[in-house]
């Protein structure tokens, strides 16, 4: 394309570094001390399971290119050397916010994690009998030997290795033992009042561990030993031109991802080079793979002393949506959309609208059809059983569920086996895309026509995460749009073409090629001295083409403002070449998920919004829409919600630098400003009831 030729010779920021640097302004909410200190242990337990899902997804890429000694191209020696230091940086300002700042907080508020060395002797007696009573018999030690070689160890899994010393009972001086802690043991356990003393006390099944490995094996005298834990590759490979029942496949995959490539080792800081170095061999990694935990090796199972401790006061105050404005309870849904489109914009407004409209489809004798996508819909069953519901009272029901949602697969087979079981049609898309596009069709019958009403969202159908993450939902009874759906559903449920489109735009068709030509208008105008300007707000922009197209038009003149959550590989701000282009990242109470694209090319200004992050995936390898809003009241709030306020934010956000380092958007005596709170204010049950 002519925008990416003018423009290739800018090198575009790493995405890798870029993820791990959203993880640092993550971690930058548990640095706060005005942030509520339980909720500053939750954001560093978000770090980990976001360094989890990193290394289990991104750095098997990394590594390949090390082991085969790869010096040029995306992934090399040199990209696995960036990324493993960079993460392991990461790590060690995770453990020392931990150990100096959130532990000492936690003990001031008469919160203690009590470590063997801290506990008087009345706790020293609960722990041993909770370890015996508990514990001990759970455990299976394994020393090892050529009968014995070293033992499956499952992906994130909590493991000890010990020394021993002395013979065992067959007279065989095995040295080296592992010990393998079942996952139904819980992480953190709180010591009863009666030994706990003042406040409340915690340890951690590590310290139990430690505490008692001696009683593990009678006879023989515990040396060195350490807790350990292997990140491994968890990315389902499955041919699906290959395999006759997708399902199937993946199911049998799921068993095999505990046992993945091993990617990184972390053991205890306290590890001897000899114990750290035979886990290393075993598991065939670099030296560089290996992290030292000075603390826990695994923080995120520290979200259990959150739930247990259940202190309102060391969290953020309890925060209640509203129902959404432009609904009534007890009045009717589909009379309402014949009036306009309605706009939801979660979780400041609940997702009850979205259940209501659902509810009130199957409940209406009127409705013949209702047909959703399914990607991450969660365990809470509340939209299942309305789909099961609907099945049971004769209508026609057809779910798409995508079996290759990451890190939910099961959930989604057992909801499609669930579905199938009480007659629901579930097919799962395109093979070789993932259905990524969220949307629910319903058909009714109104006199001598059938009239369609649908549901489009930048998020998923999931009750749980709509109260965590910012996502637009829109109901529309618009027939051009609700024929596109239709249309859309039926080339996901055949082999059929896809049918011509009037309104939504959908990847990997059409999506990629129409956002590079409403950039290029906005660049053709801003050429010509025409108001021209393109304001975005996705949750990663890592895909070249529009990268280039956007570094184009913004080369033109087009003044560009982007608000991008995780990762971005444009470089903005380089002197002569991106000078008219500023990236933001919102990071707040809730996860920034909405996408909203707002281009102005002259007189003409169009805003869509959709499902797809600007990456190579969601344009190319998934299916996706994006669909306009036309109707000039509901244009209007999403740029006064969703836009304004967010490139306005002077509290929660963070400006990228042409070098790919982002900093905190100084105050420079403005008023602090966070959109979330805004609009948390906004919308909150007080203020809608004044509405």
């Amino acid at each position: 394309m002519p925008a990416e030729n003018a423009t290739s010779s800018i090198e575009l920021l790493d995405r890798d570094v870029s993820i791990l640097a959203f993880n640092e302004r993550v971690l930058d909410w548990a640095k706060r001390p005005e942030v509520p200190l339980l909720e500053r242990l939750r954001y560093l337990c978000i770090v980990s399971s976001n360094l989890d899902e990193f290394f289990e997804v991104r750095a098997d890429l990394h590594m390949t290119a090390f082991r085969n000694a790869d010096t040029k191209g995306t992934y090399s020696i040199k990209t696995f050397e960036t990324v493993f230091e960079t993460a392991r940086n990461l790590v060690s300002e995770q453990y020392g916010l931990y150990n100096d700042v959130l532990l000492p907080s936690l003990e001031k508020v008469g919160i203690r994690i009590l470590s063997h060395g801290d506990r008087n002797a009345a706790q020293k007696k609960w722990v041993q009998d909770y370890f015996r009573r508990e514990v001990k018999p759970l455990l299976v030690p394994v020393g090892l030997d050529p009968a014995h070689p070293f033992p499956q160890v499952a992906n994130k899994s909590l493991n000890f290795i010990v020394q021993l010393s002395g013979k065992d009972a067959f007279g065989r001086s095995n040295d080296i033992a592992i010990v393998k802690i079942p996952r139904v043991l819980p992480r953190v356990i709180p010591l009863p009042a009666k030994v706990a003393g003042k406040g409340k006390a915690f340890v951690l099944l590590s310290s139990v561990m430690r505490a008692h490995l001696n009683e593990l094996f009678p006879g023989r005298e515990v040396g060195q030993f350490s807790q350990f834990r292997v990140t491994r590759n968890s990315d389902l490979s499955v041919d699906e031109e290959e395999v006759e029942n997708l399902r199937t496949a993946l199911r049998k995959g799921l068993q095999h991802r505990q046992y993945g490539q091993a990617l990184r080792l972390e053991v205890s800081d306290s590890c001897s080079h000899h114990l750290s170095d035979f886990l290393l061999n075993q598991f065939k990694l670099p030296p560089v793979a290996l992290f030292r935990a000075a603390g826990p090796v695994n923080l995120v199972r520290l979200n259990q002393l959150i739930d247990l401790v259940d202190d309102s006061s060391l969290l953020f105050p309890s925060y209640q949506s509203s129902f959404p404005k432009q609904l009534s309870h007890g009045s009717s849904i589909f009379a309402r959309m014949q009036q306009g489109d309605v706009l939801i914009h979660q979780p400041f407004e609940s997702f009850d609208g979205v259940l209501a409209f659902l509810k009130e489809a199957v409940e209406d004798p009127n409705v013949l059809a209702i047909k959703q996508t399914i990607y991450r819909t969660g365990s809470d069953p509340a939209m299942m059983n309305l789909l099961r519901e609907a099945v049971r009272r004769g209508k026609e029901v057809t779910a798409v569920v995508e079996l290759k949602a990451r890190f939910d697969e099961e959930t989604n087979i057992n909801w499609a086996e669930q579905l199938e079981s009480v007659g629901a049609q579930v097919v799962y898309g395109v093979v070789g895309l993932k259905t990524h596009a969220k949307m629910l069709l319903v058909t009714r019958r109104e006199g001598r026509v059938l009239k369609r009403y649908g549901h489009l969202s930048t998020g998923n159908y999931n009750p749980r995460t709509a109260k965590l993450y910012t996502d637009l939902s829109y109901l529309t009874c618009d027939a051009r749009m609700t024929a596109d759906m239709d249309t859309l559903f039926v080339h996901l449920a055949s082999p059929s073409r896809l049918g011509r489109m009037s309104k939504l735009l959908a990847a990997p068709f059409l999506l990629q090629k129409k956002l590079v030509e409403k950039i290029e208008a906005v660049g053709a105008a801003a050429a010509k001295g025409l108001p021209a300007r393109v304001v975005a707000k996705m949750n990663a922009l890592t895909d070249p083409v529009l990268i280039h197209a956007l570094i184009h038009a913004g080369q033109k003149g087009a003044q560009i403002d982007l608000i991008v959550r995780g990762a971005c590989m444009l470089p903005a701000g380089l002197p002569g070449q991106t000078d008219n282009i500023r990236v933001r990242s919102i990071i707040g109470r809730f996860l920034e998920h909405s996408r909203v694209f707002f281009f102005e090319a002259g007189e003409v200004q169009d805003i869509y919004l959709s499902s797809a992050d600007w990456m190579t995936r969601n344009m190319t390898r998934r299916v996706e829409l994006a669909w306009p809003v036309l109707d000039l009241s509901l244009r209007q709030r999403l740029i006064d919600e969703c836009l304004l306020p967010y490139l306005h934010d002077t509290r929660n956000a963070w400006t990228l630098d042409a070098d790919g380092k982002y900093r905190r958007v100084e105050k420079q005596g403005r008023k602090i400003q966070s959109a979330q709170a805004l609009l948390m204010q906004k919308y909150s049950p007080a203020n809608s009831k004044a509405r």
